[in-house]
This record gives C-alpha cells, sequence and structure tokens, in this order.
C-alpha cells in the first residue's frame, strides 16, 4: 500500500511516500480503507523525534492519529461493524497510509452529511477538546480562556464551551484571525505583551477555567484564574511543569467521539478545514500545522 512514512527524525521532508505491506485485520479489529487523514501537531512532534521509541516503534513509522474511511475487513468476534461501513476513528500511528487496522473500540459510524473532509480531521481535535474541557470541569455561566483559539483544537473547544453554558468565551490568537474567533463566538485577544492586562480589562472577575498550550499563555491564565486546578494545558515541557499545572489526564474513546458527533450534528460545532493536501505532499501538510497561527484543520486526502 502507499503511505507517507519516516526513515528518520527531522523536518518535514524526512515524511516521504512509500510503498508498503499491506495491513489485515485481526481479532477484535477492523480495517479501514482511509479516505482522509487529519493532520495534528502530535504527528510533527512524531517526527521531531519527541516521543519514546516504545511508543512509535522501529522504522518505517508512519504518522496520523485521525482518520476516516470505509471498513473493508472485519476481524472474528466483531459484530458491531460490518464491511462497507463508513467510519471515522483514531489511532496512535498509522493514518497516513491506504489501509489503518485498528481495534473496533476506536472507530465510530460517520454521520451520512458530513462530508468526508470534515470527518478525517474531527476525531483529534473533537475529542481532545471534550477531554479537556471535561477536566476544565466548564459549566453553565462559567467564563472560558482558550489559549491558541483559532487552530484546529482550539476552534472545536470554542464552540463547545459554549455549548456547555459558559457565558463567556476569549480565545487568544493572532490579530488576522480575530474576526474568525467572533464567527465562532469568541471575545478576541491578541498575544504578546501586556496579555494578563487585556484579559483583566475583557474579564475584570478573572476567568473559571482555561486551555492552553504554551508557556506565556499559561502564565496569563494562571494570573486571572480563580482555580489553577481549572487551567489545564495538553503540552507539556520542563518550563510547563515548573508552573505548577497538573498532568494531563484525558482518554480517547469511541464514546467520547460518538458523543463529539451528536454536538456536530445538532450544529453546535463545526469544523473548519483550512488546506488539503494529497499524500504526496504530506511533508508539505506537517509544515503547515508545524507554522502556527493557523485556522481551524489541516487534512490529507488519501483516495
Amino acid at each position: 500500500m502507499k503511505a507517507a512514512a519516516l526513515s528518520s527524525f527531522g523536518p518535514p521532508e524526512v515524511l516521504r511516500a512509500v510503498e508498503l505491506d499491506e495491513p489485515h485485520a485481526q481479532a477484535g479489529q477492523v480495517r479501514v480503507q482511509v479516505k482522509v487523514a487529519g493532520v495534528q501537531p502530535f504527528d510533527c512532534g512524531v517526527r521531531e523525534g519527541r516521543f519514546p521509541r516504545a511508543l512509535v516503534g522501529d522504522f518505517p513509522i508512519v504518522p496520523g492519529n485521525e482518520f476516516a474511511g470505509t471498513i473493508d475487513q472485519v476481524g472474528a468476534g466483531v459484530t458491531r461493524f460490518s464491511v462497507g461501513d463508513a467510519v471515522l476513528g483514531f489511532s496512535t500511528l498509522g493514518g497516513y497510509a491506504e489501509w489503518v487496522v485498528v481495534p473496533y473500540d476506536q472507530v465510530a459510524p460517520k454521520l451520512a452529511d458530513m462530508p468526508w473532509k470534515i470527518a478525517g480531521g474531527f476525531s483529534g481535535a473533537a475529542q481532545g477538546a471534550r477531554n479537556a474541557l471535561n477536566q476544565m470541569r466548564v459549566t453553565i455561566g462559567d467564563v472560558v480562556l482558550i489559549n491558541g483559539a483559532s487552530g484546529g483544537l482550539g476552534t472545536i473547544a470554542v464552540q463547545l464551551a459554549k455549548a456547555m453554558g459558559a457565558s463567556t468565551v476569549i480565545g487568544t490568537a493572532s490579530e488576522a484571525n480575530h474576526d474568525y474567533l467572533r464567527f465562532l463566538g469568541a471575545v478576541p485577544v491578541a498575544y504578546g505583551p501586556g496579555l494578563v492586562e487585556r484579559l483583566r480589562a475583557i474579564a475584570p472577575n478573572g476567568v473559571d477555567a482555561a486551555l492552553g498550550f504554551e508557556v506565556d499563555g499559561l502564565r496569563a491564565a494562571l494570573a486571572i484564574a480563580h482555580d489553577p486546578e481549572r487551567v489545564v494545558t495538553m503540552v507539556f515541557s520542563d518550563e510547563i511543569a515548573a508552573l505548577g499545572i497538573r498532568d494531563w489526564t484525558g482518554v480517547r474513546s469511541a464514546e467520547g467521539l460518538t458523543e463529539m458527533l451528536a454536538y456536530h450534528e445538532k450544529g453546535q460545532i463545526s469544523v473548519h478545514i483550512r488546506a488539503e493536501y494529497t499524500l504526496d505532499h504530506a511533508a508539505e501538510a506537517q509544515r503547515d500545522v508545524g507554522s502556527g497561527h493557523s485556522r481551524g484543520k489541516v487534512v490529507i486526502n488519501i483516495s
């Protein structure tokens, strides 16, 4: 099968189109013929060698932890799905390929009217936002801060916070993305020096919960948050650990994915696809995701 794989760690250009052996579903698994794979910051971290080899395995390594496609093999003991079912799902690796094999409880039925490109870029950001906001204990009437609010996960987090009843959602982003945040229902705030003062001007009584991805934004969140236990990050470093933010505890599941699909079906959350690439241009897709100041999701069309 055709895939985009790593033979070494490094910059985006180490990710190249290759031919690999076709995988097959074993007991408890399904094989999905992938139509679209999402591109996540996690995938870029795999390429850069930032994760233990016990997690990523040996070369060649195929990144990709979210995908959508059609089941074409069902392993022994699987009764929930059949050949021909349209699904979306998640894995740690393997999404940038014509086929991916995963346990049956890592996929969920695709909504009939959900475009493939949306389905392929849905699972990672949707489940990440769900898990983060649950850990933040977002509830009705909260004032919520989302740092990096225009990115793939931030886009979903803003909308989900509103759907969960937050009275105000404040989103930090570069000024070019402020109109986009207003469209999503957030109050936009620019990055950079003076962030705490700008946040206090909007939320003079502070914020109830916050999500962040880098040190300066998290430091600002801690300065105005009522409860530091409700400041959450999904990215860790020594600097972030020094702030005293507790470890991330989110877990992906088919149940969580199904819950987020229900929000999408009701029109409460949507996914903005800002760029589509082919499998031959997977390196450019990762370069795009790693560029920063993004708006929405990047996906790879496999078929």
